[in-house]
């Protein structure tokens, strides 16, 4: 009976003691908490709070504040094809400057436009020294171009700069989202400027690298001549990948000018020498010589052998 009284007071004894230490282990636990809440919030602050809700026409923000932050739809984006639902969701986390710090209802009031403004450019700037990569969708098409956001930023897009070749009808790519990096940034005149042109020329190359490293030395291919230069013809193989026919690799023979032999439009048989560095070399030459015949030997029963080219000159008389 002692033994189970002394270790039901032993048991008593840790429990007080843990309830002793409990509260400072709290008060630590949410200094941080404490501390925002005694922070002076003005118009002007940029604050950084996660999403709670999103609502048809507003977020909620949790600032760590005594008061929640609430960011309007127009608020949003400048960006008219924004899609509050669709781009923001909770746990989210946004910059926005104050703009009213009590809404009447104890909330308060935020503008990620305004951050934007703010912090926008030097982003833009940093992307644009970086060379980033970024998507974006054509909200309008203008004279000579497009228009497109980024980072809430009307931004323009040259019609010579939205894909690897210039651009006929530009209605065509209303709409449409492309890969684009930033290539001007000027945030006294409001001035942001977008290409597509050098992402789109980047994929067009590492594809006919790739296609390039599929074709192998040695294989003979069908080819049609789309050019003659003075040092050799442009060849466009079946698999649409263009190689260089050199002038010496034309024929066996010397030649002045590759129009001597070819033209253009002409379907030819070539050889694939090479794939070094991505590009192509052919030969016409390699093939010619491959299909001289051989000497070839006849055996008669008496058991002589003459060659083929002894068999075409017997009974030819020379004087």
């Amino acid at each position: 009976m002692d033994q189970e009284m002394k270790q039901l007071e032993s048991t008593e004894e840790e429990m007080e003691l843990k309830e002793a230490v409990a509260p400072e282990e709290t008060m630590a636990d949410y200094a941080k908490e404490l501390e925002a809440s005694f922070k002076k919030v003005r118009e002007g602050d940029i604050l950084t709070g996660t999403v709670i809700s999103v609502d048809d026409d507003q977020v909620t923000l949790d600032l760590k504040y005594y008061a929640e932050g609430i960011i309007s739809k127009d608020d949003l984006s400048n960006d008219p094809e924004f899609q509050l639902k669709k781009e923001i969701h909770p746990g989210d986390e946004i910059t926005a400057t104050v703009i009213k710090t009590d809404d009447g209802e104890g909330n308060i009031l935020l503008s990620r436009k305004e951050a934007n403004d703010v912090l926008a450019w030097e982003k833009l700037k940093q992307m644009m020294e970086d060379r980033t990569v970024v998507k974006v969708k054509i909200a309008e098409i203008v004279k000579s171009g497009a228009i497109a956001y980024l980072e809430g930023i009307r931004a323009f897009i040259p019609a010579s700069k939205l894909a690897a070749e210039y651009v006929e009808n530009l209605e065509d790519w209303n709409g449409k989202t492309l890969e684009v990096t930033v290539i001007t940034v000027e945030e006294e005149n409001k001035r942001l400027v977008l290409s597509g042109r050098e992402v789109a020329r980047e994929k067009q190359a590492e594809e006919t690298r790739k296609r390039v490293a599929k074709c192998q030395a040695g294989a003979i291919a069908e080819g049609t001549v789309e050019t003659l230069k003075d040092y050799g013809a442009f060849v466009t193989l079946e698999n649409g990948l263009t190689g260089l026919l050199h002038i010496s690799q034309i024929s066996s023979q010397r030649i002045k000018h590759p129009g001597v032999v070819l033209k253009e439009g002409q379907v030819v048989k070539v050889k694939i020498l090479s794939t070094d560095n991505g590009k192509i070399s052919l030969s016409m030459k390699a093939i010619q010589e491959e299909e001289v015949p051989e000497e070839v030997f006849d055996y008669k029963e008496s058991g002589a052998a003459t060659t083929g080219l002894g068999a075409l000159l017997k009974g030819i008389k020379l004087q």
